[in-house]
């Protein structure tokens, strides 16, 4: 049986690969979300893990939805209303929840298709850059039905209501430098060269005091739903743990010797 989900470590860099190409790797169904939840959680663990990296096998990023499991669920859905809530919360809406407890950071490398709920998991990671043949579509309503797994909560926040309406509401398809106009990406690269450009971001990112980097990301994280006052008093906290750190003393020491810090995580 084919893993749906790959862990490799290199270094301090992950990397998390959906792993069913020959369906374009959807990640609606079980199998998928408890594989992808265990590498994400696996990587946040492990604290030699300084960044993670996501991308797909194959041709797709990332299809959303399994269509051939939607239609073979038709029946149950429509007789049974009151029980599609619990999937969804069960299932994929795991998906996000993870990721809000996540402390690495995580980039996605949008190698292909991003389309409905692979959009909104490339929407989840902290940084995206994506292949010259990628595409992205916020595409629920093509189907029937709406952004079941955080799209309407995600997509707005990176690229402003207008645009997230414009996506989701006609379900349209943009190519990489659309997306890298309206800053859903932050680059585009040649296809050959993605898991390559994606890794040098990490190895930039890893190269920071990893303590630093999580708490970082916290913050960013924190701030997109809390108050100032709130954020400036979890700054604090969290400041007066990075100044007891050793790494710390490293940075200042090595900046004012004017030597490269080695930075060892404590």
């Amino acid at each position: 049986m084919t893993d749906p989900v790959l862990y490799t470590q290199d270094g301090a860099i992950a990397t998390i690969t959906l792993n069913l190409p020959q369906t374009r790797n959807p990640i609606s169904e079980p199998a998928m979300v408890d594989a992808l939840v265990a590498a994400l959680l696996r990587g946040n663990a492990d604290r030699s893990v300084r960044v993670l990296i996501l991308t797909g096998a194959g041709p797709a990023f990332s299809s959303g939805g399994d269509l051939r499991a939607m239609q073979a669920a038709f029946d149950v859905r429509a007789s049974q209303p009151a029980a599609t809530p619990s999937y969804y919360k069960d299932g994929i809406q795991r998906i996000p929840l993870t990721f809000e407890r996540l402390d690495v950071p995580v980039i996605a490398a949008v190698n292909g298709a991003a389309i409905g709920a692979g959009l909104d998991l490339a929407c989840m990671c902290d940084l995206r850059i994506a292949a010259a043949s990628a595409r992205f579509a916020e595409s629920f309503v093509k189907v029937g039905i709406i952004p079941g797994d955080g799209g309407a909560w995600l997509l707005p926040r990176l690229i402003g209501y207008s645009r997230a309406a414009e996506l989701a509401l006609t379900g349209d398809m943009i190519d990489a430098a659309q997306a890298l106009s309206i800053g859903l990406i932050s680059r585009v690269v040649p296809d050959a060269d993605l898991l390559t450009e994606a890794r040098a971001l990490a190895e930039r990112i890893a190269a920071n005091p990893p303590h630093a980097v999580r708490m970082t990301k916290r913050l960013l994280l924190e701030g997109r739903h809390t108050r100032l006052d709130t954020l400036l008093e979890m700054a604090a906290a969290m400041q007066s743990l990075m100044h007891a750190t050793a790494d710390h003393r490293e940075a200042v020491n090595a900046f004012l010797e004017k030597r490269p810090p080695r930075f060892t995580g404590e």
